[in-house]
């Protein structure tokens, strides 16, 4: 028996699956509600992931995949779905994982996010963050904020990605997708291209080196909206890997340009849901003129508990989030704890909740 991809990915589709793993090995495996799920059938040999990944992947990434051992890119299935394919060489042999991008737009309250980070979508200018581990859900919570734009704002939506996941039809916002690889060669050339553009909205797919957070924090600076990613678990985490980033004789100048630019920082983690599917938990920072000073003067220890006592303005840290998770029945306290950023703060109030705890 050979498998074919078509009827992988219809499967995928039918079983609303994440991803699909195709390993020399190991049957097709498929991540649902988080966990791996192999398909009932034979183990996959050499050639059947060799059939596999030559029958979706364009010559061009063929190339790079025998040159470079991987590669990535976009690819519409019908008119069925979107996926994100990376392709790769393991042991010598090919291997593929594909991650489904859900077609439809997901509203902000869909996505649990509160009313409050809408009216940051009405800024003129300034920088939001979403970062959090991969696979988390950063990708869809960005999609959701442009397509809010899109139908509620006027204006130039330019997007870099690497590759597009999300495609967005002109609303009442003109949006230019662009793809690096295929449209651009890196994020800070797009960037910097983009700022000649006219543009309103700049989202950054990935901030990944020292150049593309300069280009973004300046576009943030002189009168752009600017959406970026980082793979940080905190607000206070995010400053620090941003400023990081940066030579020592540039920290400052650094500190006080995010202190000025910064409007919010949405950290996230995707949990598994009580009764299948996945929820997200969120920490949510949105920048105060003391949270401004915290940053310019290297204290963003003390972040957390502006946050903490920042409810009123919309903010929320991991931990409260994740309990109230667990009080609406929507997470089981052992994956709130599993969640936690302070796990013993937690444990303790997991079980002043009366909750039960696998012990560890």
């Amino acid at each position: 028996m050979s498998y074919e991809m078509n009827d992988l990915l219809d499967l995928v589709v039918d079983q609303n699956a994440s991803d699909l793993h195709c390993q020399v090995g190991q049957p097709p495996t498929l991540r649902i509600s988080g966990s791996m799920v192999p398909i009932e059938g034979p183990s996959l040999g050499p050639k059947d992931t060799e059939h596999l990944v030559l029958s979706i992947t364009p010559d061009a990434h063929v190339q790079n995949l025998k040159m470079h051992g991987g590669s990535d890119f976009g690819f519409a299935f019908l008119e069925k779905a979107r996926f994100r394919v990376s392709v790769m060489k393991a042991k010598g042999n090919y291997g593929l994982v594909l991650r489904q991008i859900p077609n439809k737009m997901y509203g902000l309250r869909d996505i649990g996010l509160p009313d409050k980070v809408r009216e940051l979508l009405y800024r003129p200018r300034g920088l939001i963050l979403v970062t959090g581990p991969t696979g988390s859900g950063k990708s869809t919570t960005l999609a959701s904020m442009v397509n809010y734009i899109n139908e509620n704002r006027e204006g130039h939506i330019i997007t870099i990605e690497d590759p597009i996941e999300y495609y967005h039809p002109h609303k009442r916002c003109i949006v230019t997708q662009r793809e690096i690889g295929a449209d651009v060669p890196s994020f800070a050339e797009a960037i910097k291209r983009a700022l000649r553009q006219d543009p309103d909205i700049i989202l950054v797919g990935e901030m990944r080196d020292l150049e593309t957070i300069e280009a973004a924090i300046s576009a943030a600076e002189t009168g752009h909206l600017v959406f970026g990613t980082l793979h940080t678990n905190s607000a206070a985490k995010t400053v620090d890997r941003i400023v990081d980033a940066f030579p020592a004789n540039m920290k400052e100048m650094i500190r006080t340009q995010l202190a000025s630019s910064l409007v919010a920082v949405i950290s996230q983690v995707l949990c598994k849901k009580i009764g299948g599917g996945r929820v997200a938990g969120y920490e949510i920072m949105i920048n105060t003129t003391s949270i401004s000073a915290m940053i310019r003067e290297n204290k963003t220890f003390r972040i957390t508990s502006d946050i903490q006592t920042g409810g009123n303005l919309g903010m929320i840290t991991m931990d409260a989030h994740l309990l109230s998770l667990v009080n609406r029945q929507l997470v089981t306290p052992d994956e709130a704890l599993e969640k936690a950023q302070d796990q013993i703060g937690m444990r303790e109030k997991l079980s002043q909740l009366g909750a039960t705890l696998k012990t560890i």
